[in-house]
């Protein structure tokens, strides 16, 4: 549950088993939270659109049984996002990959973070709309 109000928490974290089977999961989430953000909808598709190319490079360096932990900050306007999984020894990151392209393009920042333990891929959108248009936004 995301709470709403003053002081309200806005972050969320999802644990799914580090399978490609649960992706859609992770998309529908994503998806539900930047509509929470009052994303555009072509905002929107494109979100989903980039976090599953990072799904899809943290489940090819995810050790066999991990899990899949994805972080969620959300800010007015915009929608960061961590998606990591255990892997004992991920290759480094192909930053000429069309999927690094695709990633790249679709968000505001992008990157990995591999180290001996864990693969991570970090990205940050913000909302084509203004945040001060958006009805209720800084009041």
């Amino acid at each position: 549950m995301i709470a709403s109000g003053v002081g309200a928490r806005s972050d969320v974290e999802l644990r799914l088993p580090a399978d490609g089977a649960y992706a859609a999961v992770l998309r529908t989430l994503t998806a539900g939270l930047a509509a929470r953000l009052d994303f555009t909808m072509d905002d929107i598709e494109d979100l989903r659109i980039a976090v599953s190319e990072a799904t899809a490079m943290v489940l090819d360096q995810a050790d066999a049984g991990a899990d899949l932990v994805c972080k969620f900050r959300l800010e007015p306007g915009e929608l960061r996002l961590e998606v990591a999984a255990a892997a004992e020894s991920p290759a480094a990151p192909d930053y000429d990959s069309f999927g690094w392209q695709v990633l790249t393009t679709l968000t505001s920042a992008a990157s990995v973070e591999a180290t001996r333990g864990q693969y991570a891929v970090l990205i940050s959108v913000h909302s084509s709309l203004d945040p001060s248009a958006v009805d209720g936004a800084g009041l």
